[in-house]
């Protein structure tokens, strides 16, 4: 089912405040707020563990087991690598209309601090995987449901658990309201630095809190790619590669046909960066290759590794070559306006986050895999939410809120959307209604998925440990398959 979307203006078009303003009013009409805090299954919903094995169809088969485990953990973590699912869902259903530049994978974890090219921390969205334009309710859906998941994990009361999909929607809407009334400029140069990090924290959780968020700080201008490269990387006749650790990371073969490929396509990555940022990378020679997976959703999609040298071994530069795909989103909005998938990840990245990483690019590789790359590791740190009491998770709700709401003010219409969620709660209480109930569906489906991989329909056991057996692929890299039909069409 593909749902028709209102788009926004065209290019050029200039809309007055009030005109803005009466497009929010009228999506009210369209679906209202409290609406939105409806869910049930659609009658012919698919099965969730097919639409697991249609994804799985294009990534490494010695891979999925460890994607398994990853999502077996919890039903939180089983919900970080179901993006599919849920957009199957949202898709099914009515929307506002309100477009903006989805995440389309806006789960708490998947916010964090990173390096802002000036080189001070901020805190933003950080993941961009499935991003496309889409209505902006759908990233606050997903956002407000993952609060829910991760406090029942952490043990706290259902009320608890609701509270927080509601102070993430709360706040969601006090800061779009504050967009509507900025300008577009201001809109565009705002973000979360350490001193509106600090001052939240002080006002959210007190002087413990504002202390706590300073050592997170400290913590994350410690994870660079220096860190990153002494973890990953041994120094062997003078000179520095990557260590095998199979399967989270697989060192390429100095005689793999990949590793050629890879070298070959550097020039067309270089192609869509600025000049300086071209200029910069130019002095950099690539000394090693490697495989790393990384994440929960994304294990299985090709993610290389490359160490770069400029002047001397301790000037090193870590990047990362992460396969994108089709978005989950695309069969329920509309097809990419961008032919290749890794410009689709970059440019929503761009339209989303305050700043982005100084070497964000994307290439097709010679075999028609397409990625996108960008630094391995630059100040990038999220918190574990595991051990949040009430409080702290409360706080960290509001937190993701308002960067939610800051990034789809960058990228969507803040006076249209402020109209239509308003100055009452009605929107907050049905994104709490729906994140208990949306909830409620991913523990039914966590228990399919663990009766899938009991089973064997769903591959289960242990990753693949022998490295051949990932130097293989690499030896003799082929296109990947056109993905398998979607079930029922």
């Amino acid at each position: 089912m593909t749902t028709t979307l209102d788009s926004n203006p065209p290019l050029g078009v200039y809309l007055t405040p009030d005109e803005r303003a009466q497009i929010g009013k009228a999506a009210r009409e369209r679906v209202s707020r409290t609406m939105q805090g409806q869910w049930a299954p659609a009658a012919d919903r698919p099965d969730p563990v097919a639409l697991l094995l249609e994804q799985e169809f294009t990534r490494v088969p010695g891979l999925l087991p460890l994607r398994h485990e990853r999502m077996g953990v919890s039903a939180f973590a089983f919900y970080r690598g179901t993006a599919v699912i849920m957009a199957n869902d949202l898709g099914a259903g009515p929307n506002s209309g309100l477009q903006v530049q989805l995440c389309g994978d806006a789960h708490l974890s998947n916010f964090g601090l990173f390096a802002a090219p000036d080189r001070v921390p901020i805190f933003d969205v950080n993941d961009f995987d499935e991003t496309l334009p889409g209505p902006f309710e759908w990233d606050v859906k997903r956002l407000c449901a993952s609060f829910v998941l991760a406090a029942r994990d952490n043990g706290l009361a259902a009320d608890q658990a609701t509270g927080t999909a509601m102070e993430a929607a709360r706040q969601y809407r006090l800061s779009m309201i504050q967009y509507a009334g900025m300008t577009e400029l201001d809109i565009w140069y705002d973000r979360v630095d350490p001193s509106t990090l600090e001052a939240w924290a002080q006002r959210t959780t007190g002087r413990m809190g504002e202390k706590a968020m300073r050592k997170s700080i400290a913590k994350a201008q410690t994870r660079t790619s220096w860190t990153a490269i002494s973890k990953l990387t041994e120094e062997v006749d003078g000179r520095r590669q990557f260590t095998d650790q199979p399967p989270l990371l697989v060192r390429v073969p100095d005689d793999a046909i990949g590793r050629t490929l890879l070298r070959d396509a550097l020039p067309r990555y270089y192609s869509t960066l600025a000049t300086d940022r071209r200029r910069l990378l130019e002095r950099y020679e690539v000394i090693d290759i490697g495989h790393k997976v990384v994440g929960v959703g994304s294990v299985g999609l090709l993610a290389w590794v490359l160490l770069l040298q400029g002047r001397d071994s301790n000037d090193l530069l870590a990047l990362q070559v992460k396969q994108a795909q089709r978005s989950v989103l695309e069969p329920y909005t509309a097809v990419s306006a961008y032919e290749e998938m890794g410009e689709r990840v970059v440019q929503g990245q761009r339209l989303m986050q305050a700043a982005s990483d100084s070497f964000l690019g994307w290439v097709k590789g010679a075999l028609g895999r397409e990625y996108y790359v960008r630094q391995l590791r630059d100040m990038k740190w999220s918190p574990d939410p595991s051990g949040f009491d009430a409080l702290r998770l409360n706080a960290y709700a509001g937190l993701c809120g308002h960067a939610l709401a800051r990034a789809h003010a960058r990228a969507g219409d803040a006076i249209a959307i402020a109209t239509y969620l308003g100055t009452a709660t009605t929107f907050d209480e049905a994104m709490g209604a729906f994140g208990a109930s949306y909830a409620d569906q991913v523990a039914v489906d966590f228990v399919a998925f663990q009766a899938a991989v009991a089973s064997g329909q769903l591959a289960g056991g242990e990753a693949t440990q022998d490295i051949e057996s990932y130097r293989a692929i690499m030896r003799n890299p082929t296109k990947e398959p056109e993905p398998a039909p979607r079930p029922g069409s």
